[in-house]
């Protein structure tokens, strides 16, 4: 898969003429760094009293830092998905110096919202609280992911918890931002445990739009043009959000490609990724 992973992304660097960056600062583009790394798998992150189990492997540059962090989280429509899925991700954010927590979720239907951004904000907190033993610098962490992993990395920028604290930088990639948009199918009422017809204010609530505000962190959003699965509205009215609240937001949009491709070929998305990172947190 990673093999596949890193084929797909390399056609998507040719294809970068096809791809619009919308927001994108005019300074030049930040020096990046390549090191070695080392990987502490199946870490597990939540208290004993926990509903279930939660693991997450941890990427750590060699060298003595302290180094930015990414808390990565996956897709798989809130009902499935694996550490797996975005392994190539956690890697080369890895070699360009950054501590990646590839975090695991509780899933769908047998855990509903608010369970999995529970679990996330509780990788976050794990992640500030562990910051010196992984020579990570606790004010540094972003959150990155795709499809329900990127709506989850959105709550988790928009909607803080009791002390206020959240990332200080958000990449989403394929994002559902709004959830009132999905009118039928499976996966949204399955994740909510209601239909948009019964609670139309539940849905606004999961969504990270309903939530944007002055206060929240940078944003950088890529999405392919001819998605089908998840709108390319999603990412635009979102973007447009954010800036109408005075927030930063960057997006990229991969022409011609759709939810599952804009993913397999983000060569160019992840470039310009990393390049805002290293902005919002270098």
């Amino acid at each position: 898969m990673n093999v596949l992973h890193g084929l797909l992304s390399g056609l998507g660097f040719l294809l970068i003429g096809c791809s619009s960056h919308i927001g994108k600062p005019a300074a030049p583009a930040p020096d990046l760094l390549s090191t070695r790394y080392d990987v502490r798998r199946d870490i597990a992150f939540s208290p004993a009293d926990w509903p279930q189990t939660l693991l997450a492997d941890i990427y750590v540059p060699r060298g003595d830092g302290p180094w930015p962090g990414v808390l990565l989280i996956h897709g798989g429509g809130w009902e499935g998905g694996d550490r797996g899925q975005v392994q190539s991700i956690a890697e080369r954010l890895a070699k360009r110096g950054y501590v990646v927590f590839n975090t695991t979720y509780r899933f769908a239907p047998q855990y509903r919202h608010p369970a999995q951004i529970e679990d996330v904000r509780l990788a976050h907190d794990w992640m500030r609280a562990h910051a010196s033993e992984y020579r990570l610098r606790a004010d540094r962490i972003g959150a990155w992911g795709y499809s329900a992993g990127a709506h989850l990395a959105a709550l988790l920028g928009t909607w803080p918890d009791a002390d206020g604290t959240r990332p200080q930088a958000i990449v989403a990639g394929g994002i559902p931002s709004d959830l009132t948009k999905f009118s039928g199918g499976k996966l949204v009422p399955q994740f909510l445990g209601t239909t948009l017809q019964e609670s139309p204010e539940g849905f606004r609530e999961a969504s990270p739009f309903h939530h944007v505000s002055a206060d929240d962190p940078a944003h950088f959003l890529y999405h392919g043009g001819s998605d089908m699965l998840v709108s390319v509205d999603h990412a635009e009215d979102y973007h447009a959000a954010l800036l109408a609240a005075g927030v930063h937001s960057e997006l990229f949009i991969l022409r011609g490609r759709g939810h599952i491709t804009a993913f397999l070929t983000d060569g160019p998305a992840f470039a310009a990724g990393v390049e805002f990172l290293e902005r919002q947190l270098r």
